[in-house]
């Protein structure tokens, strides 16, 4: 009776939509930001010519017409909007390829030092852009069917929120990003064996790439299923990027190798040194949400399925959050893709 009660506020704890207010917390998308950004500020006093290099090779661009014009808002310090997605080669025990298992849309607003954060369910029920056809799609479908471009305006139109720019991290390098930070303590959540690893719950251990990619990957043996092991897998990633702008040796060449080989973007070297300056001060204050859902199965699938009431009070947050004015929500099917960017 104690273990099902403690598993029933664990999975209370891990739903409950309220905000979560941590200083110097990073989550996966901190990780990408505070990377990129002292590649491009801290590194560039005495290694110009590498910084350049190293923000040439992460830029790709969506070859895409943006919502708004993204330099003056830079420019103008105005709050900015990042997409974060983590994309998905089977490091963390997936079986699909090529999509995103992680969807963090950024709000980074310098004037309110405040970064607002929301998580989006992997299994969101949405129409992809450009793909409507093939409604209903899970949210992390988009990246498989039109790259970064595809994401990010699916994600744009679903919520009626401008974003200004994407990020990814190819989670299949998550063991080495581990092991280039010389590895991770962390106080598991729960105890469990599994890849030949053991873990007790509450007691710190080091790990590894090659243990905490096993922390991350079970799933069987929680009681909570894919929702414990995604707490895990925040738990790891946040842990990871915390130490990662810790550390004096982020500036090792071996390091930034490692990082370009994963990372992509279509932040240019320009927009890397205005984040790394102006918009720094955003990150000492974050607000983290997640977007709750229902399940539902559709045509044989596990679907998290929105409804309009939850879904327009996440728009309201990410746009009081840009400082735009309120708006409606995004609709599904509607054949409309303006965004509201005022």
């Amino acid at each position: 009776m104690e273990n099902s009660n403690e598993n029933l506020q664990r999975k209370k704890e891990l739903r409950r939509p309220r905000p979560r207010k941590k200083q110097g917390c990073f989550t996966l998308g901190l990780l990408i930001f505070v990377v990129l950004a002292l590649v491009a500020s801290s590194y560039l006093k005495k290694h110009l010519a590498t910084a350049k290099q190293t923000a040439a090779d992460i830029y790709q661009s969506t070859n895409t017409k943006k919502a708004r014009n993204v330099d003056a808002i830079l420019k103008q310090n105005k709050p900015v909007s990042i997409l974060l997605l983590g994309t998905d080669t089977g490091a963390l025990g997936r079986t699909f390829q090529g999509r995103t298992d992680t969807i963090i849309l950024a709000v980074l607003n310098p004037k309110q030092k405040t970064m607002t954060v929301v998580s989006i369910p992997r299994d969101t029920e949405v129409a992809v852009f450009g793909y409507e056809q093939y409604f209903p799609s899970k949210i992390n479908a988009a990246y498989a069917y039109g790259g970064a471009k595809t994401a990010l305006k699916t994600v744009q139109k679903y919520l009626n929120v401008p974003i200004d720019y994407y990020a990814t991290i190819n989670m299949g390098g998550l063991e080495n990003l581990i092991n280039a930070v010389g590895g991770l303590d962390i106080k598991p959540l729960i105890t469990f064996s599994y890849d030949n690893q053991s873990f007790t719950k509450d007691q710190t251990t080091h790990m590894n790439g090659k243990r905490a990619l096993a922390y991350v990957r079970m799933r069987d043996d929680d009681p909570l299923g894919d929702y414990g092991r995604q707490a895990r897998q925040r738990q790891v990633l946040t842990k990871l990027a915390f130490k990662s702008s810790k550390l004096i040796n982020l500036l090792d060449d071996g390091f930034l190798k490692t990082i370009k080989s994963q990372i992509s973007t279509d932040l240019t070297f320009d927009d890397l040194i205005y984040l790394g300056t102006d918009y720094r001060v955003a990150t000492h204050h974050m607000k983290s949400y997640s977007m709750q859902g229902s399940t539902e199965v559709i045509d044989g699938q596990d679907f998290e399925v929105v409804d309009t009431k939850n879904k327009q009070a996440i728009t309201d947050i990410l746009r009081a959050a840009l400082d735009l004015e309120p708006a409606t929500t995004g609709s599904t099917l509607a054949s409309d893709n303006t965004i509201d960017t005022q």
